[in-house]
This record gives structure tokens, C-alpha cells and sequence, in this order.
């Protein structure tokens, strides 16, 4: 099998990952991997340091080299399944997908089908042979918008790399809760909630998380928001906006009682009321090719239910300006 055909990685063990098994330390630096398939690759010789194989309980040191070498198997045993997509660009290295609130994007326990990666495998069959069917970021079923599949291992390994190294751009549209006076960065670890094991939360044993925002609109009681990403912790701009006093409108986990303004209008309160998702949109997406190395960038509009909801919340402070005066 040609070295193309092959799975190949090589990362140098950092500080923060010494004297770690080595399992644990390569499911750190290949977090699209699985840690069952990692400790299989370690046990088979296919995943080495320095250049010999170890065990999975082996303990790493600073500077050592991790060296993947494995061959690529049917890494995924979900059913094909025909479910409409938005693509919004393709070619045999990359999948960008708008991706609609309500679909879930990986299966998983309440969810075995009628997922993005159902739809993935009778799209584009091929991406049965990488990891997590070319997933390589994810959005929470209710957020909506842009995304990037992998259809290719050269693609897969670029695009991850990409994210480890910050260098992918993504950009996000919210609507918080409050009136913001300006843009901040919440620069915040976040890990799994103490208490609460289906929520995340600002931790000190958390992972670094940085996330940058900005003003869009202010209304009389919110604010649409545009997030930026330094890294991307799961629920990572609900839990830093929760956490600065500002939760994303409709927010099930992090969002708390329903917040009516003052004067609020009929029409106001309904809109919110029926608001019954996260106001998060993921609006534009920047990557390098795996291939051309071309800087590519692409953006996809605001879902109907938010651009109703930003109108619905102008029309408010218009509505509060007007009788002010």
C-alpha cells in the first residue's frame, strides 16, 4: 500500500503531556482517534516512540517522538442513510456543509440514525475508511451553519492539524441575554460541570479555552454577538457567555428561566417563548486547502428562526425608543 494510502503522524511530546502514559499523551495530540484504536495501534507496533514500540501504560518524556505508521480499516459501522444536505462546497479532498439546527451530527445513545454521518456515508461512501467519518470538528445539534468533513486522509490530517494549530478560522453569530456596552475575550479553562455530568463549565482543571466577541447590534435588552474561536471546547461559547452574565437566548442548558424585558410586547414574548434552541450560528469558516494550499474562506447566512428573532428584538427597541420620545 502506497505511504498516500496510509494514516501517518508525527508529533514530539510537549511539556504538559511528560511523564503521561502513552496512551493518554496520543489521544491528546489525536483527539480525532478514538483511545481504543490508539492503544490497538500501539499494541501492534503501528504507533511507536523514538521509533520502538511501547506499551500502552509506557510512560512518555519531553522531546519524545510519537510516530504513526497504521493502515486505514472501515473505521465506522453506521448505516448509509438518504438525508438532504446543504453543501455549500465540494471537491475529492473537502466537504463544507450548512448545517441545520435539529441534526445531529454523530451517532450516538438516543441518536443511532438520521445523523449528519448517516448522511455522510451515502453522500461521499468514502469517508467509511477515516476517522469519525471525516468528522474533524463538530456543532451542537441545535446550532446551525457552516462545518468542514474531511473526504480524504490527506485532507484529514491537514484539517486537524489545522485545528490543533489554531490556524482554522470560524466565526460565529449569537444573540445573548443583556445589553453588552462592547467587544471582550473570555479567556476561561473549561471542563465537565462538577455536578452536572451533561454540562460543561469554567473549571480551573479545565482545558484553555479563548473565545473573542464583539457587537453586532445592541437592543433593548440583548445584544447579537460575533465570536470568534482561539480553540474549540465542546459548548465552548455557551458556557463563556453564561459564565460573563450573558447567556445565548433559548440556551436549554446554560440559559436558565426565560428573562422578559421591560415593556415587553406581545409579539416580543412570543418570539421568545418560542425560541427553543441556543441562538448560535456558525457563520464563516477560513482553512487552508490540504492540497493547493490556497487560503479558502466561506460564509453562509443567518437560519430563518434567528433572523426572525434579531427582527423581532429590533422592532422591540425601536418600538421603546418611539415612546421615550
Amino acid at each position: 500500500m502506497s505511504s498516500e494510502k496510509r494514516i501517518l503522524a508525527s508529533f514530539v511530546v510537549p511539556p504538559e503531556l511528560s511523564d503521561r502514559r502513552l496512551d493518554q499523551a496520543a489521544a491528546e495530540l489525536m483527539p480525532e482517534h478514538s483511545r481504543s484504536r490508539l492503544q490497538s495501534w500501539i499494541k501492534s507496533g503501528a504507533l511507536t516512540v523514538n521509533g520502538k514500540a511501547r506499551k500502552p501504560r509506557d510512560k512518555v518524556m519531553l522531546d519524545d517522538r510519537l510516530a504513526l505508521d497504521a493502515e486505514p480499516e472501515a473505521q465506522v459501522s453506521w448505516q448509509a442513510e438518504e438525508i438532504s444536505l446543504d453543501i455549500v462546497y465540494e471537491d475529492e479532498h473537502l466537504l463544507v456543509i450548512n448545517k441545520p439546527a435539529g441534526l445531529v451530527v454523530h451517532p450516538a445513545a438516543g441518536h443511532a440514525d438520521g445523523t449528519l454521518v448517516n448522511a455522510l456515508l451515502n453522500y461521499a461512501p468514502e469517508v467509511e475508511n477515516l476517522p469519525r467519518a471525516g468528522i474533524v470538528h463538530r456543532l451542537d445539534k441545535d446550532t446551525s451553519g457552516i462545518m468542514v468533513v474531511a473526504r480524504s486522509l490527506i485532507a484529514h490530517t491537514s484539517l486537524v492539524d489545522q485545528l490543533q494549530t489554531r490556524t482554522m478560522g470560524r466565526e460565529y453569530e449569537a444573540v445573548v441575554v443583556g445589553t453588552l456596552t462592547g467587544g471582550a475575550t473570555v479567556d476561561a479553562p473549561i471542563g465537565r460541570h462538577p455536578r452536572e455530568r451533561k454540562k460543561m463549565a469554567v473549571v480551573a482543571s479545565g482545558k484553555p479555552a479563548v473565545t473573542h466577541y464583539r457587537l453586532v447590534e445592541r437592543f433593548a435588552a440583548h445584544t447579537h454577538v460575533r465570536c470568534k474561536l482561539e480553540s474549540g471546547r465542546t459548548h465552548q461559547i455557551r458556557v463563556h457567555m453564561a459564565h460573563v452574565k450573558h447567556p445565548l437566548v433559548g440556551d436549554p442548558l446554560y440559559g436558565g428561566r426565560l428573562r422578559l424585558p421591560k415593556g415587553t410586547t406581545e409579539e416580543l414574548r412570543e418570539a421568545l417563548s418560542a425560541f427553543h434552541r441556543q441562538a448560535l450560528h456558525a457563520r464563516q469558516l477560513t482553512l487552508e486547502h490540504p492540497e493547493t494550499g490556497e487560503i479558502l474562506t466561506w460564509e453562509v447566512p443567518l437560519p430563518e428562526d434567528m433572523v426572525a428573532l434579531i427582527e423581532a428584538l429590533r422592532k422591540h427597541a425601536r418600538e421603546l425608543e418611539a415612546r421615550d420620545y
